[in-house]
């Protein structure tokens, strides 16, 4: 049987990846509150 989650690297990038975050202003918000807190990696890898 097949398992629920079949994880696509190049989905997950479209959808959480970092020029998805920088599309929209929501986006651009989470980028800079992360930079804030000092996140090494600021969105998904």
């Amino acid at each position: 049987m097949k398992r629920t989650y079949q994880p696509s690297k190049i989905r997950h990038q479209r959808k959480a990846g970092f020029r998805a975050r920088m599309k929209s202003a929501s986006g651009r918000k989470i980028i800079s509150r992360r930079r804030a807190r000092g996140r090494t990696r600021l969105a998904a890898d």
